[in-house]
């Protein structure tokens, strides 16, 4: 499954692309392959956009026709889209990515390494635990958007944590003191055994959303607890 998010390092913002479910490809696919295309989003067109897409598709299914490859991520930089794959084998993989970019117009380059231990998947493709929680936000606010939310009207957001233990549940409870959160319910159940919903009322904006996340969540882990994701009421902008 793939999926989409944003990584900001030192006031940067990078857009990645990951198969969540490539690790299970780990065993037998050693070589990673890198094929790098130069394309500027910001200077195309929509035509031209859909044509790079058209193009990056048309190479992910041809490297993986044989069933010795398979496609992991991506990310964009600096101008340069980079796309990874790992494979069994190293034969013949810049042939097969010059097959198809060649007549393609875009300038680019490609490279393969041993990787046998998937370092650079784990390591720099793979979301974090909180870009994984910006990944769900941005899928509950797309459908938050589709039903004609107003994002941006404050409502009361329950945000849910658990522990391993009733003793640090209760530590969490009693020093609880961020700014606007209050204690909704304590949660028993089999997957919150020992967890809690907590309560602010908050615009759901992407921005303000994870802005919040990201301050509850640094909050939990210095408690030994597991941030667990949020919900909220839909607030439509004809009300």
């Amino acid at each position: 499954m793939r999926e989409i998010f944003e990584r900001v390092e030192d006031n940067s913002s990078t857009f990645y692309e990951v198969d969540m479910d490539a690790s299970e490809l780990k065993e037998g696919n050693p070589w990673l392959f890198s094929v790098f295309l130069k394309f500027d989003s910001s200077d195309e067109t929509r035509d031209g956009f859909e044509e790079f897409l058209e193009t990056k598709e048309s190479l992910i299914i041809a490297l993986e026709s044989e069933g010795r490859v398979h496609y992991v991520g991506s990310r964009f930089v600096d101008g340069w889209n980079e796309f990874y794959f790992y494979a069994s084998d190293s034969k013949e993989l810049n042939s097969m990515s010059t097959a198809i970019l060649k007549e393609s117009g875009y300038v680019y380059e490609s490279n393969v390494v041993k990787d046998k231990k998937w370092n650079l998947y784990e390591t720099q493709l793979f979301p974090t635990e909180l870009e994984q929680h910006n990944i769900q936000s941005a899928k509950i606010v797309f459908l938050l958007e589709e039903e004609g939310d107003d994002l941006s009207f404050p409502r009361d957001v329950e945000h849910y944590v658990s522990f391993e233990t009733p003793t640090q549940k209760n530590r969490f409870i009693n020093t609880l003191v961020l700014d606007g959160f209050t204690l909704k319910d304590e949660l028993s159940s089999e997957d919150f055994e020992y967890g809690v919903a907590l309560v602010k009322e908050h615009a759901v904006t992407y921005e303000e959303a994870t802005k919040v996340i990201a301050e509850l969540f640094e909050f939990v882990k210095k408690e030994g607890g597991y941030y667990e994701g949020w919900s909220t009421t839909l607030i439509n902008s004809d009300d």
